[in-house]
């Protein structure tokens, strides 16, 4: 099992959630965040004063799929995410040990 954690743009989500829908992969944790990277950031005025905003609202996507399922997913996620500017996001991809569903205790991949 793998987990694929994507950091996306706000207004790229549904184009993301429906990428993935195709895949029939519709379970996902989704969080708020703020991010900076090669983007740097952007200036703003508030109140007449001028800011620069280190940090970028962002999205992440957090999920855990089988082995078998995530070079597809990652895929769908990188094409639709993707604008073709600076601070499209990343996708990171790490090993999963165990999955366990409280509702019912199963483990591995049927813990999915």
């Amino acid at each position: 099992m793998k987990k694929i954690e994507a950091i996306i743009k706000p207004f790229r989500l549904e184009d993301v959630k429906n990428a993935l829908a195709q895949l029939g992969i519709t379970g996902m944790t989704l969080t708020e965040v703020k991010g900076c990277g090669h983007q740097r950031g952007h200036t703003e005025f508030y109140q007449g004063n001028e800011y620069i905003s280190d940090f970028l609202p962002k999205l992440k996507i957090e999920l855990v799929l089988a082995d078998s399922q995530v070079e597809e997913a990652v895929n769908a996620i990188v094409h639709a995410a993707k604008t073709g500017k600076i601070g499209d996001g990343k996708v990171f991809i790490s090993t999963i040990d165990e999955a366990v569903r409280i509702r019912n205790s199963e483990r591995g991949e049927l813990g999915l």
